[in-house]
């Protein structure tokens, strides 16, 4: 067939999408080239790009704290800053640790609200909950008699931020079909991503415009944009009906030994990402006493990492996701011994180089395990009989394992700065919280060609 022959209308491929009302669509065929050719690809690129703005708005929320800790204190000490607040290192550690441990709870119940409520539907919602942290840190930062215990609650609600990342994800897999799941899922993550790096940029320059400290402008920056997030999504989104389902799918899915596996290596490659980019900027601060270094260039971390990616899904489309994640567990490993070796020298530039690659290995990471999800459902239900129903409800359930594994594996963003609490307090150095991560990064390479490359072993497209 010829392609002119494959994006000709038919009878049964409309050239517009039918919207009823509440903008849900009924008839979503993604897998049909004439379909997706004609009136499928626009929609689904329109809901892509508004999703990743309001998933950006989330992650910055999300790691709000991890750029106002470091102006919360004047020294790794403790010493009272500007703000009046006094931390210690562990103290400060937990503040970041805890909005990611509250996001890997809240994105479960995420995952659960598109199928219950529809995809565009909440994210609607979820942008208007982003209202809550940004409100509760312009009040707690300017009351510091409050207490740590006020501080670090209202941190935790920074949390929500990082649910939106579970439902986007599964919300666009209903989008796209098979073939370019790879790339779409990439660049819907990376834009979220960035939104780590932009608040890490964004709220050194915010709180000190005009002179003076303020830190509540980093809460008040985001009130505007949660709400213009949430008015794109009402007026511009897409709810589909095919995305709707009872509970069922997301059960068979946990039911699955697979969706566990990719969920460990997920704590490894975006856990890594996210604990890494919370933790950044304040272990310039305490292992270098560099704020300066902390504040000015902390951001690059979360962006080089949000960047490389789309570059991970898109070269596990072209060469298989296991490839490409055992490559990615290999770069961590080696950047993780770098980093040891630059603590052990007190050597600054070995050490942001090394975290740089560190970013780049959980970036290309993120996008390849991610990548595997799809395949693997997508064999499963080839293995099933591959009709239409059965596919259908392999799509749900890949939905499904995408909401598990984000939830599992952003518990790394709770567990990363807790060990570096923990090795810190300990031993007065984060060295054996590297090697810690250096072990763990070579268990999973391993894992992976052991469970996905290995002769005999490859599912779907991860191998291939």
């Amino acid at each position: 067939m010829t392609r002119a022959a494959l994006t000709t209308p038919t009878a049964s491929t409309p050239t517009a999408v039918t919207r009823r009302r509440g903008r849900w669509i009924d008839d979503w065929r993604p897998e049909d080239p004439a379909f997706w050719a004609g009136p499928g690809r626009g929609v689904a690129r329109q809901n892509l790009v508004l999703s990743i703005v309001a998933e950006h708005i989330g992650f910055s929320v999300w790691m709000l704290w991890s750029i106002v800790v470091v102006q919360l204190t004047a020294g790794p000490g403790g010493r009272a800053a500007a703000s009046g607040w006094a931390l210690s290192t562990t103290q400060v550690l937990w503040l970041v640790a805890v909005p990611s441990g509250v996001g890997a709870l809240l994105r479960l119940p995420y995952t659960f609200a598109v199928p219950l409520l529809g995809g565009r539907n909440w994210t609607v919602l979820s942008a208007l909950l982003l209202l809550v942290p940004c409100a509760g840190l312009v009040w707690v930062v300017s009351r510091p008699g409050l207490g740590y215990g006020v501080l670090l609650a209202v941190a935790a609600t920074a949390g929500v931020g990082g649910g939106n990342f579970a439902s986007s994800m599964a919300n666009i897999s209903f989008f796209y079909p098979e073939r370019a799941k790879g790339w779409a899922l990439g660049l819907n993550a990376a834009g979220g991503n960035l939104g780590v790096a932009v608040v890490q940029k964004l709220v050194p320059t915010l709180v000190v415009a005009g002179g003076g400290l303020a830190l509540s402008r980093a809460g008040l920056v985001y009130v505007p944009l949660a709400l213009v997030a949430a008015l794109l999504a009402w007026l511009f989104m897409d709810n589909l009906t095919d995305a709707r389902a009872d509970l069922g799918p997301t059960l068979a899915a946990a039911g699955r030994g697979q969706t566990w596996l990719i969920s460990f290596l997920y704590i490894g490659t975006f856990g890594s990402f996210i604990g890494y980019s919370s933790a950044f900027p304040t272990l310039l601060k305490t292992v270098f006493d560099r704020p300066d270094i902390a504040l000015g260039w902390g951001f690059l971390g979360a962006g080089v990492g949000s960047l490389a990616r789309p570059l991970g899904g898109r070269a596990s489309d072209r060469f298989g996701g296991a490839r490409v994640t055992v490559a990615a567990f290999a770069v961590l490993a080696v950047a993780a011994a770098g980093a040891v070796q630059a603590v052990q020298a007190r050597s600054l530039p070995l050490f942001f180089a090394s975290f740089m690659l560190l970013f780049v290995g959980t970036g290309v990471g993120n996008g390849s395990t991610y990548r595997m999800i799809p395949a693997i459902f997508a064999r499963a239900a080839a293995d099933a009989g591959g009709d239409e129903t059965t596919v259908l409800a392999h799509r749900r359930q890949a939905a499904g394992a995408i909401g598990i594994a984000s939830a599992v594996g952003a518990f790394g963003g709770f567990l990363v700065p807790l060990c570096f609490a923990w090795a810190k307090s300990s031993t007065g150095s984060i060295r054996p919280a590297l090697w810690f991560f250096l072990g763990v990064f070579v268990l999973m390479a391993a894992t992976t060609w052991w469970c996905y490359l290995r002769p005999g072993r490859r599912v779907g497209g991860t191998g291939a």
